[in-house]
């Protein structure tokens, strides 16, 4: 498996999705957020992990619908 940083993998036993943040021949360093919303940081093998796709596109479930994303930035900028 060839893995990079920002790839989303997934636990081949299930779990939750996890972003490498480093990436080498024989393991990946993976972050993801626990429920509490706690940062994990944990090297694993390659051998564990699955890559995983992950669909970028309009959710239906999403709650934040009628945010104007031009008032979101120019509070952020």
């Amino acid at each position: 498996m060839d893995l990079k940083p920002g790839d989303i993998v997934m636990l081949k036993s299930g779990g939750q999705a996890m972003t490498v943040a480093e990436a080498n021949a024989d393991s990946a360093t993976c972050l993801w957020m626990g429920e509490d919303g706690d940062l994990f940081r944990e090297t694993l093998p390659l051998a564990v992990l699955d890559s995983i796709a992950v669909e970028v596109g309009d959710d239906d479930d999403d709650e934040d619908e009628d945010v104007d994303l031009d008032d979101e930035q120019t509070k952020v900028a």
